[in-house]
């Protein structure tokens, strides 16, 4: 009997690859093991139009109910990949099943970073990656008058900020270092930052919590205990610190693991018919020569695809620009671009951010390196990303006099 192609994980990618495959023809067996009592579902959602109310669960769906019944898609639910056995060509489950595999795709994606402090097991502290994490949360906000403590300043934290103020809690944002979104030259993180304290965020930069403390029930959580020695309120906190790739089916193989499984821009590994994609994958990026671990929906969705194809014998590589979103109380925003080249590029502004309300009205930020863009971020400026992506694609010199001229479109400069 023909052995399936086995797909580890419940996200986007591991959707995304099961979908391609059948796309492309391929009619053999397939089977996807995910952690999860859920089909593979959208993570992005749960720190955006979920956690707001505004998006439903079936919103989360990477395929259709029935798809994967309609299509021959056999999905284990609850079983947690454990062990590859290059060996013999086999994935060893939690329950110490053994599935046969002819390719297998590791999308095991990340978890996040957990507090190694005093009280962090107390009731009412929470992290924010499964569907039912965001779940809780939402129940948890929506009654508002919550003192809701963040720790961690990049989108997820920003986002889960702007959800509570929007159901009426109090919300403070701490922050180790004293700036915000690290991944965003100062002033135009800032703009997100002015943003929400217009809002009512408070934000304590340079502050991280050394404990937990409990509330009479000594049970639940009723204040933290910063590095400055201060005792601020919070009965209900989200740590928001990053997350770390679930690499554990690398132990034990040829497997390269530095920020996550390392592959080749086909997402092969260093172990033959196994393939790595998503968050957990640190897959080289044939456009900077250099590995790159994404933890974004674009690289979850288009590495899924990638894999696929190459499992089937294809010649595909990962070549797209990573690209990510966010909404946050009245700011809409899409990136697109390689942090490795954005990293001390010239900035190009088309539009002002000196105010929240310049910034409402609709900005481009350009990153050019070597005369050519390398990035760009659009916010509150609609169907500017096509061109952005395009200009990126080109490596193309341009005119900077052009670039930052508003009346110029970027479609025109692109060339589409």
């Amino acid at each position: 009997m023909e052995q399936p192609i086995l797909i580890a994980g419940g996200g986007l990618a591991a959707g995304s690859a099961a979908k391609t495959l059948r796309q492309e023809g391929y009619d053999g067996p397939i089977r996807v093991v995910a952690a999860e009592h859920r089909t593979p579902y959208l993570r992005p959602p749960l720190s955006k139009e979920f956690l707001k109310g505004t998006g439903s669960e079936a919103d989360l769906e990477v395929n259709p109910p029935g798809w994967y019944a309609e299509h021959d898609v056999e999905v284990l639910l609850g079983e947690r990949a454990e062990q590859v056995i290059p060996a013999t060509h086999m994935l060893r489950l939690e329950s110490d099943a053994l599935l046969p595999y002819s390719k297998l795709l590791i999308a095991t994606g990340a978890q996040p970073r957990v507090l190694d402090l005093p009280g962090a097991h107390l009731e009412g502290i929470h992290s924010l990656r499964r569907f039912e994490d965001s779940l809780g949360l939402r129940t948890e906000l929506s009654g508002g008058g919550r003192h809701v403590v963040i720790v961690g300043t990049g989108w997820i934290g920003f986002e889960v900020a702007a959800a509570a103020r929007e159901y009426g809690n109090d919300v403070t944002v701490l922050g180790r270092r004293t700036t915000v979104l690290r991944q965003l030259e100062p002033a135009l993180a800032e703009v997100f930052r002015r943003n929400l304290e217009a809002e009512g965020t408070r934000f304590r930069l340079g502050a991280h919590p050394v404990e937990f403390v409990a509330g009479q029930s000594e049970e639940g959580v009723a204040g933290i205990v910063l590095n400055t020695g201060e005792r601020i309120a919070a009965d209900l906190v989200v740590v928001a610190a990053g997350v770390e790739p679930d690499t554990a089916l690398a132990e034990g193989t040829r497997m390269a693991v530095r920020n996550g499984i390392v592959t080749d821009a086909s997402l092969r590994t260093g172990v033959a018919n196994v393939f790595a994609a998503g968050d957990v994958a640190s897959s080289l990026q044939p456009f900077t020569g250099e590995h790159v671990r994404s933890e974004h929906w674009s690289n979850a969705l288009n590495s899924g695809k990638v894999a696929a194809k190459a499992m089937l014998g294809q010649e595909a590589q990962l070549d797209i620009a990573p690209y990510f979103y966010t909404d946050q109380a009245g700011l809409s925003m899409e990136y697109s671009g390689y942090w490795q080249l954005v990293r001390g590029a010239q900035l190009v502004l088309r539009g002002s951010i000196d105010t929240v309300e310049a910034a409402k009205d609709g900005f481009v930020a350009l990153w050019v390196r070597g005369g050519a863009v390398v990035g760009g971020m659009n916010v509150n400026t609609s169907r500017q990303q096509k061109a952005i992506k395009a200009l990126i694609a080109s490596r193309a010199t341009v005119d900077l006099a052009r670039l930052g001229d508003p009346a110029v479109p970027l479609a025109e400069l692109a060339g589409i």
